[in-house]
């Protein structure tokens, strides 16, 4: 099991104190965004249908400081007043930060590469879809989601990014415009085509709750999700094989369900009735619609056994998901499927990937009593097949991003 992720207060302070010896000035704050994990509902969100995911406690945070002309000795020319420094403590091996430099009015996508393309691409989103003037600023990134491992880093660092400058900036933009603008990063910045699904759970998640979102019209609801009370955990199965959502797997997935909605006359899949007969599809696209229309009735399905408090009940309905996005959607890997049938075996009430797939981290729904039977026989199948141990972890239910209140200041 991986050490305790530290408290998110001692980690902003320390942040804090780390941007001012960095950048020679205290930060104007510090903003969290916690990553996520998907209960059920995968590859439904592009395709507008409903999802359930929940905000975990694990979170990315961000110290940032507007930049004030006039201030900083090296920012004294009008030339970089647009300026954005940006530096991650996630460097490479024997360095002790990344860092990296744009200007706002240069921004094109693809012009920025790396994790420095999240922060980059809030900013141009910002610019191009709501017409914010963005100043420019210093940041500094701290994260304790795990990179790849499909709960979703890369948002929680954008989320973190769009809640520090819309305050900063006064922007007044609401929870679901910031998912909008995010998403419109993703899309058109960094190139991903995701949907609104992790971005929503990061801004919107609530403690032990779980955030059902029917992605058509952006409509939310938080569902109890008290494990704890039910002496339930859950478990991250971390495979540590990394994926991106910019790579051809994902597009070709989203890009055969715009096909095969079209094919039934329908805008998206969304609008695809429950039964309807698939015969006219190719055997590629009917498999894949049938994932998607069959893990919307599964998310529906789980909301109500959540609702009438059947925690335990909801295993079936997760490792059912598995199934379909291994064989229908065919985006698992062997070690998402054995990490799936470890856990089961070891008497994990449920298992499935979560995540865009390809890779990341599956979830087993476990009794707090079975966490470290389950634990060991997942790392024993993965040595015995040769696999990279993956990092174990559980995690619960957490409030979705905003401010952490600051307690230091540079000058006490």
């Amino acid at each position: 099991m991986n050490a305790p992720v530290p408290p998110v207060q001692s980690r902003a302070e320390d942040l804090a104190r780390r941007f001012a010896e960095v950048y020679g000035a205290e930060p104007d704050g510090v903003w969290r965004a916690p990553g996520r994990v998907n209960l059920i509902g995968e590859h439904t969100d592009y395709n507008n249908g409903f999802v359930l995911p929940f905000a975990i406690d694990r979170s990315a945070l961000v110290a940032v400081r507007l930049r004030r002309p006039g201030s900083e000795p090296d920012f004294e020319r009008e030339a970089e007043a647009d300026v954005v420094r940006v530096a991650s403590t996630y460097a490479p091996d024997g360095e002790e930060l990344s860092r990296a430099r744009f200007s706002v009015g240069g921004l094109e996508p693809g012009g920025v590469g790396g994790w420095a393309a999240y922060p980059a691409g809030v900013v141009y989103a910002m610019v191009h879809s709501s017409g914010a003037a963005v100043p420019g600023f210093d940041l500094l990134l701290d994260s304790t989601v795990p990179v790849g491992a499909g709960l979703s880093s890369s948002h929680a660092v954008e989320v973190a990014v769009t809640v520090a400058l819309n305050e900063l900036l006064e922007l007044g933009l609401d929870r679901p415009r910031m998912a909008r603008l995010t998403q419109y990063a993703e899309n058109e910045f960094v190139g991903a085509p995701t949907g609104i699904m992790d971005q929503s759970a990061s801004l919107m998640g609530q403690e032990g709750s779980a955030l059902f979102l029917d992605c058509r019209s952006l409509d939310s609801e938080t569902v109890p999700l008290p494990l704890a009370r039910h002496g339930l955990e859950m478990l991250v199965i971390d495979t540590r094989v990394v994926h991106s959502h910019a790579d051809g797997g994902y597009s070709a997935r989203r890009l055969s369900c715009e096909r095969g909605a079209a094919a039934l006359g329908a805008a998206s899949l969304r609008e695809v009735p429950a039964g309807t007969s698939l015969d006219g599809l190719d055997a590629e696209t009917r498999r894949r619609v049938r994932h998607v229309l069959g893990e919307n009735e599964r998310v529906l399905q789980v909301v109500r056994q959540l609702r009438a408090d059947d925690v335990g009940g909801i295993g079936n309905l997760l490792t059912a998901s598995h199934a379909s996005l291994r064989d229908d959607f065919e985006v698992s890997c062997p070690e998402l499927d054995q990490a799936v049938d470890a856990a089961l075996a070891a008497g994990a009430l449920g298992a499935r990937m979560t995540g865009g797939g390809f890779g990341g981290s599956a979830i087993a729904l476990i009794r707090r009593d079975d966490e470290e039977r389950v634990s060991a026989a997942v790392l024993a199948a993965f040595a015995a097949r040769g696999f990279r141990e993956p990092a174990l972890f559980t995690v619960l239910p957490a409030d979705g991003a905003g401010r952490v209140r600051l307690t230091w200041s540079r000058g006490e």
